[in-house]
């Protein structure tokens, strides 16, 4: 199982781990794109800053975020699921996965990143602000750097992959055979479905967590999975759709309804 997550904006600075060392990061056949985009961003941050903060969308209070991308390769580092710190991860909470779910937490949860493609928990790297729209200055845009190389590395995966990425970072490589997962909240008759921000991050991020406690090996399994997020669960061919129904509310400790899928 391959559970591929969108990063976060918000992400934690300092750590203790030496810096970037791209050699040493998980998916070597994206080595060369990675030190592509890395020089490409140091060097659109410390020579072009302001047309760099347009590009990120920054408003005055966000330009300090620019200074991270011009010290990508000498800060210090953190193990990737320590770094992002959004709504997701913080629903995920994978420093509490023990045992069983702990290693498959290591094993089969996978960040699609604007700036190194794809990324595992234990890979290290410093703070950075580049999403999955941005233009980069001297680049263009990341879908036509990304695709060529990171659709036949997920192409080559043999298990089951669960696609829990946002919009931006879906463009950035196709999986025809990923289960794509949405979250929905049913406001009543009188009402369409829609899409919220938080409910859709919140809501993945504990699905992400129950799929590393109880593991999924086909789309059912994940639809029941699902079942300990939401109030319904909908597939339609490979999308499982989470609905949440009534007023937006807590689900930190919703009782595991269902029993363990796979040892």
């Amino acid at each position: 199982m391959l559970l591929l997550l969108p990063p976060s904006e918000s992400k934690a600075t300092g750590g203790t781990g030496a810096p970037l060392d791209l050699d040493s990061l998980c998916f070597p056949a994206l080595t060369g794109t990675r030190r592509r985009l890395v020089s490409a961003l140091e060097r659109a941050a410390r020579r072009q800053p302001d047309q760099l903060a347009a590009a990120l969308g920054l408003s005055a209070r966000g330009r300090p975020e620019v200074a991270h991308n011009a010290v990508l390769s000498t800060a210090p580092t953190l193990p990737a699921l320590e770094l992002y710190t959004g709504v997701l991860y913080e629903a995920l909470d994978h420093a509490t996965l023990r045992g069983v779910a702990r290693r498959r937490a290591t094993s089969s949860l996978v960040v699609a990143s604007a700036l190194f493609g794809l990324v595992r928990a234990q890979d290290r790297l410093p703070a950075y602000r580049l999403s999955g729209a941005t233009v980069l200055p001297g680049v263009g845009g990341l879908p036509a750097v990304w695709r060529p190389v990171l659709e036949p590395e997920l192409a080559r995966t043999g298990s089951l992959v669960v696609d829990l990425r946002s919009s931006a970072y879906v463009a950035l490589a196709r999986v025809p055979h990923a289960v794509q997962v949405r979250v929905l909240r049913d406001w009543g008759p009188s009402k369409p479905r829609t899409v919220v921000s938080h409910d859709n991050k919140y809501t993945k991020g504990h699905l992400a967590r129950a799929l590393c406690v109880h593991g999924a090996r086909s789309l059912a399994d994940v639809a029941e999975v699902g079942r300990t997020v939401a109030d319904l669960v909908e597939v339609d061919g490979r999308r499982v759709d989470l609905v949440l129904r009534g007023l937006a509310r807590d689900r930190v400790g919703r009782p595991q309804t269902v029993g363990p899928v796979l040892g």
